[in-house]
């Protein structure tokens, strides 16, 4: 299956899941979750994941009526608390790597917290381009979204912080610190958070069944 279409394919079971109008905000961060998981947790893949729910959303939202409110918190929410925890894996892959600090370098780590910290931010910018190409109603909603977030924080955001203030206790690495290849350790890093997040998605579907 091609890049385009798997992309593709998030963004459909998104847009139905909204168009639905049931479970919604389960639905949407199950998808999410699975997409995220499919391959490495680089910045890259989570924005391309993030890009295509959004999309997804984006589509269904103007067909809810009365209920697109309400359809777009549960969607947008569930999109932000999978964020969140691809933050959290993250953290984790960079503390169970710096127990192999011979295997790294201080820029390995320096630029997987960057992309940590950078989250929130994508995830925003993310949803301000569903009220692109929308109507004023779904505009509006958008707005209103991303204004209130922007004041009362995020838990993508909420959960970043509590990544870095864990992280700055990590020891500090030599510059000279360093492996054959960057990108092998970036990559490595990125195969550690998928890993991760597929354990706490799977943890979060176990404790959902048993509701």
């Amino acid at each position: 299956m091609t890049e385009f279409n798997q992309q593709e394919d998030v963004q459909e079971a998104v847009r139905d899941a909204v168009d639905s109008g049931s479970d919604i905000y389960q639905r949407v961060k199950d998808i999410t979750l699975k997409a995220l998981t499919a391959r490495q947790l680089d910045m890259d893949n989570i924005t391309k994941v993030a890009d295509a729910v959004a999309k997804g959303i984006g589509d269904a939202i103007g067909s809810q009526g009365g209920h697109s409110r309400e359809a777009f918190t549960q969607a947008v929410s569930a999109l932000d608390d999978a964020l969140a925890k691809a933050a959290e894996a993250s953290k984790l892959a960079i503390q169970e790597a710096a127990s192999k600090v011979s295997d790294y370098s201080h820029y390995d780590f320096n630029k997987a917290a960057d992309d940590i910290q950078q989250l929130e931010t994508m995830f925003l910018d993310t949803v301000k381009k569903i009220a692109k190409d929308s109507n004023q109603i779904v505009a509006d909603i958008v707005n209103d979204f991303t204004t209130h977030a922007r004041q009362s924080g995020t838990a993508v955001g909420e959960q970043a912080s509590i990544a870095m203030d864990a992280l700055k206790d990590l020891p500090k690495f030599s510059t000279g610190t360093l492996i054959s290849s960057a990108m092998a350790a970036t990559s490595a890093l990125a195969e550690i958070g998928g890993g991760i997040l597929a354990g706490i998605a799977e943890s979060l579907r176990s404790s959902q069944a048993k509701k």
